[in-house]
C-alpha cells in the first residue's frame, strides 16, 4: 500500500519501512534523510555549522506532488509499495527529515527507485528548508535536475 504524510512528530523509521512490505517483494530500501551538523555553501564551497533546520510546506500540493511521484516512480521501476513521509517544522541536529521506503520483487528496482523518488522530491514538492547558522540562516532553494 502507498502512502505520504507530513508530520511535525518525529518519524519512527522501522515502521514507514515495514507498512510498505507485500508478500510478493524480496526488498525493501529505505532512506533516512536527516539534519547535518556542517553544511557546505553551494557556490561558495565554504563548510557552515548548521544549529538546526526548519522545514515548511504548502501541504495539499505536497502531498498531491509526493503522489504523482509515486505513480511516475511505478511506471519507471519495477516495484510495488512507496512510502514517503516528510517531516515540518524545527529539526535539531540529527533528526530525520524524510524517510523514503521502496518495496519491490528484487533490490536492484528498490534502489533505483528510491534515488530517483529522493531526487525528484527535492527538485519538484514545496517543501522548503530553512538552515540556520550561528551567524546567520537562509532558505535552500531544490536541487537542479542531473
Amino acid at each position: 500500500m502507498d502512502f505520504t504524510e507530513l508530520t511535525a512528530e518525529p518519524i519512527d523509521i522501522t515502521s514507514v519501512a515495514r507498512r510498505v512490505v507485500p508478500p510478493e517483494c524480496g526488498a525493501t530500501v529505505t532512506l533516512d534523510g536527516y539534519a547535518r551538523k556542517f553544511t557546505k555553501d553551494k557556490t561558495t564551497g565554504e563548510i557552515r555549522d548548521t544549529l538546526y533546520l526548519v522545514y515548511e510546506a504548502y501541504e495539499p500540493m505536497a502531498i498531491k506532488e509526493m503522489e504523482k511521484l509515486i505513480e511516475q516512480a511505478k511506471k519507471e521501476f519495477e516495484i510495488s509499495n512507496v512510502g514517503i513521509v516528510h517531516r515540518l517544522g524545527k529539526l535539531e541536529i540529527g533528526e530525520t527529515s524524510v524517510v523514503i521506503s521502496v518495496a519491490a520483487p528484487h533490490r536492484r528496482a528498490a534502489f533505483a527507485a528510491c534515488e530517483w523518488l529522493i531526487k525528484q522530491l527535492k527538485r519538484t514538492v514545496p517543501i522548503w528548508k530553512k538552515e540556520v547558522y550561528a551567524d546567520g540562516e537562509v532558505w535552500v532553494e531544490g536541487e537542479a535536475p542531473n
